[in-house]
């Protein structure tokens, strides 16, 4: 059976920190035909190993047999649900969190799951938000510094331990065996089309903005040696591999891979793409200004610019790394969701989940409720949204959460709508380094399940001052790794008019309240006294406490 791409169905998948999501989308008008939902068994792994063994503070890891588990069941689910013929889909595509790279063999199996190495830490994937490597980042950046390295402005000025050569140099230093045992150290993204596609391809996407490649080309190895001696092979022995560009083909279902998904075996496979630069097209949002924001559990900003800029703290700008033609722009926030979710977790009183019950919500709802109704300023707080760290601006992961204005008097409901506040000042601080950098922002482009929190969507537009449109896909990553399937499937010439087609996104749904817009002018001066004194002044507090944190940490290890 022939079909016309452009009469056909596509498939995207989006690899998101606690589950995978497919989507079967309809290529000629992105009407979403059915979903499914596939929980990571193991989640995310940041206190012990499945065998038990204990993590050090500030790991985070996530078994690869997970992944594959989407491609088997959420696939095929999502397949059942849209009620649609497998022979017509044409296309599949993926996005990714990223930098969550693993070590493997040459022909990619993971080496967490060889059972010598079934209990070493360092033999698994390290999700994004895994953070002990902020040691191996500064030194990256020290030494960049030092030497002048071109390529360090096109990333704000610092290299981020979230990403992919910080955690190699942290494999080689703590576990050189495990480093010495692979033949890559790839990106997960990457490495699940190679399981669709037995074909191992690079993104040039993720590369750009996790792997320090700019303009072709990655750190020389002079620098790698001078990182450390045996580091100097890193980029010729661990990241070699094909690069793909964003929209081609990576490769041809295998059979293998056909089995799992139930889906045709040889129709296209797409270059690999990270979440939040997939979401862009998927909101229609590919020109310059249009500023998108990812909400979940982290906050990822992306945008187009026109030209290249130097943006002081930005996570990255790459030459086609959002679509082609344009220069695209990465920023982020390391916590967003997590947060809210701690605080609920951790701080909020029996009595109200109870209350959240008896009503019938959950306690997001009840605290929302509760708070909603406040005036700017009413419950006296100002928070800082670093509880996992500060990805943008300040490009560091060992700076911790801070609340000051605590009293007797201070509820939940408090608490919970000032950390939803810092992290609208966080958004803020991020659009303001862009703008005041020659790349204007004019819109927000906001997807992810925190778009339901009517209160939380106006607090940004108010802090802001912009307007806030919508991704209206239930799964916008996912949506916009659909649509470069369909390019890859040949149905579109390029992204760009793909998306035009694809996209789904309702304009400005939320506009900031003028007087609201001026009180948080007030809290935002005061958020930023504290970003800057903690952040970038003489005060190292939290650094010494995250010290004396590891320090307690080796020695309870040891006795």
């Amino acid at each position: 059976m022939t079909v016309d791409p452009h009469d056909g169905y596509v498939v995207g998948i989006d690899y998101g920190t606690l589950s995978g999501r497919a989507v079967i989308i309809r290529v000629r008008d992105g009407a979403e035909m059915g979903s499914a939902v596939h929980d990571y068994p193991h989640a995310v792994l940041d206190r012990a190993l499945p065998s038990g063994t204990p993590l050090p503070p500030n790991w985070a890891l996530q078994v690869p047999a997970d992944y594959v588990e989407v491609l088997k069941i959420a696939v095929p689910a999502a397949v059942r649900d849209a009620g649609v013929d497998p022979a017509e889909i044409v296309g599949v595509s993926t996005d990714f969190t990223a930098s969550t790279p693993l070590p493997v063999l040459a022909d990619g199996t993971p080496l967490s799951e060889l059972p010598e190495y079934a209990d070493r830490p360092h033999a698994y994937v390290k999700l994004w938000k895994h953070h002990a490597a902020q040691g191996h980042a500064d030194r990256i950046n020290e030494l960049a510094r030092d030497r002048n390295e071109a390529w360090l402005p096109r990333y704000g000025g610092l290299i981020s331990s979230e990403w992919q050569f910080a955690k190699g140099l942290q494999l080689l230093e703590e576990d050189p065996e495990i480093y010495h045992a692979a033949a890559h150290f790839t990106e997960a993204g990457d490495w699940i089309v190679w399981q669709l596609t037995g074909e191992h391809v690079r993104s040039a996407g993720i590369a750009g903005y996790k792997g320090i490649r700019q303009d072709g080309h990655y750190p020389s190895r002079d620098f790698l040696a001078a990182l450390n001696p045996e580091f100097v092979g890193f980029v010729d022995d661990l990241l070699s591999a094909p690069i793909g560009q964003l929209g081609d083909v990576a490769g041809r279902l295998s059979a293998q891979a056909a089995q799992w998904t139930g889906l045709p075996e040889g129709i296209a496979v797409a270059v690999g793409n990270a979440d939040a630069h997939a979401a862009a097209a998927a909101g229609n949002a590919l020109k310059p200004g249009q500023l998108v924001a990812i909400m979940g559990t982290s906050t990822c900003h992306v945008m187009n610019g026109a030209e290249l800029r130097e943006v002081p703290g930005m996570c990255g700008v790459v030459e086609g790394g959002i679509s082609a033609g344009r220069w695209g722009y990465e920023a982020g926030q390391s916590g967003v969701g997590d947060i809210f979710g701690h605080f609920v977790k951790t701080s909020v009183p029996p009595e109200y989940h109870e209350r959240a019950a008896q009503a019938g919500i959950g306690v997001h709802e009840l605290l929302t409720e509760l708070s909603q109704g406040q005036q700017v300023g009413e419950h006296g707080l100002v928070a800082l949204d670093w509880h996992s760290g500060n990805r943008s601006v300040l490009v560091d992961h060992d700076l911790s959460g801070l609340i000051v204005g605590l009293t007797l008097q201070t509820k939940p409901e408090d608490v919970y709508r000032a950390l939803i506040e810092a992290t609208a000042f966080g958004a803020r601080t991020i659009v303001e380094a862009f703008s005041g950098s020659g790349v204007p922002v004019n819109e927000l482009v906001i997807s992810g399940g925190l778009v339901k929190n009517r209160m939380l969507m106006q607090i940004y537009a108010d802090v802001t001052r912009l307007p806030l449109s919508v991704i209206t896909a239930s799964h916008g990553p996912a949506l916009g790794a659909a649509i470069h399937a369909a390019v890859a499937a040949g149905a579109y010439p390029d992204v760009v008019a793909a998306a035009a087609a694809m996209g789904k996104v309702q304009r400005s749904v939320f506009s900031p309240i003028a007087a609201n817009a001026d009180a948080y002018d007030a809290l935002f001066a005061e958020y930023t006294a504290l970003h800057d004194h903690f952040g970038r002044g003489e005060s190292k507090v939290m650094h010494r406490l995250k010290a004396l944190q590891r320090d307690a940490w080796r020695a309870k290890a040891q006795a």
